[in-house]
């Protein structure tokens, strides 16, 4: 399985469209958005600067592109071209592939992540505490688990022409419904309440909780929880489907 992760993660770094939108593209926004105010500006009910806030919307975002743009379409252009099948007739146990996909494109969401988080720190001028910086890194990081499940789901889901449009619609759905792009509080009452319920919006709560030195909410830790199952329970039933359909 290690050498099926060193192959995906060549193959990943090798990809530049993939880098781009995943590692340069996040940091492009957050600079279009926190430069629209200076190191004063607020984002209203958070007690965050502008600055702060988006980045961690943008770090967040990041890790979700390379973890379920990454995943989805690869695993579904896969299974079509029967590279999938031909490695059910290795020694590699079915789940060393999806882990496999799922290692490699958590491997690749770090650099996202600290390149947004240096963008801010020079560029924004964004300071926190050591631990901060660590908690945060580790936080993003770790919940992007969830996503690369999801990413996993929609490559058995669905063929490789309709994979794209599949995740391309989820993908920008989570990300601007959830808070990613914008705050939420700018968002109406009603669509603020259907916000605070999906696994994008709890994401980024985990790290403004981490920067404003409080601890998460239970309600946001049990919605990634609850979500994380729930992709993962379904990865795991779709590949089981494909595998008896082989």
């Amino acid at each position: 399985m290690i050498s099926l992760i060193k192959l995906e993660l060549t193959r990943a770094l090798r990809n530049r469209k993939f880098l781009f939108f995943s590692v340069i593209y996040p940091s492009v926004i957050f600079l279009l958005v926190a430069g629209q105010g200076d190191s004063g500006t607020r984002v209203e009910g958070t007690g965050l600067t502008l600055a702060t806030y988006m980045m961690v919307s943008m770090a967040s975002f990041g890790a979700l592109t390379a973890v379920l743009m990454g995943n989805s379409e690869r695993i579904a252009k896969e299974r079509e071209g029967g590279w999938v099948r031909q490695l059910r007739l290795t020694p590699l146990p079915g789940r060393g592939y999806v882990l496999a996909k799922t290692a490699s494109a958590a491997v690749v969401s770090l650099p996202s992540i600290v390149v947004v988080f240096l963008v801010a720190a020079t560029v924004k001028d964004v300071r926190l505490d050591a631990w901060q910086w660590l908690a945060l890194t580790g936080a993003i990081w770790a919940g992007s688990l969830v996503f690369a499940a999801l990413g996993v789901a929609l490559g058995y889901l669905a063929s490789g022409d309709a994979v794209r449009p599949i995740t391309m619609i989820t993908y920008f759905g989570l990300s601007i419904l959830g808070g990613l792009w914008m705050p939420t509080t700018t968002f109406p009452t009603w669509l603020q309440d259907i916000a605070k319920w999906l696994p994008t919006h709890a994401y980024a709560a985990l790290g403004r909780s981490i920067e404003q030195s409080q601890a998460p909410h239970a309600q946001d830790i049990a919605v990634l929880a609850a979500f994380f199952v729930l992709f993962a329970g379904g990865a795991a039933w779709l590949y089981r489907k494909d595998t008896l359909k082989a």
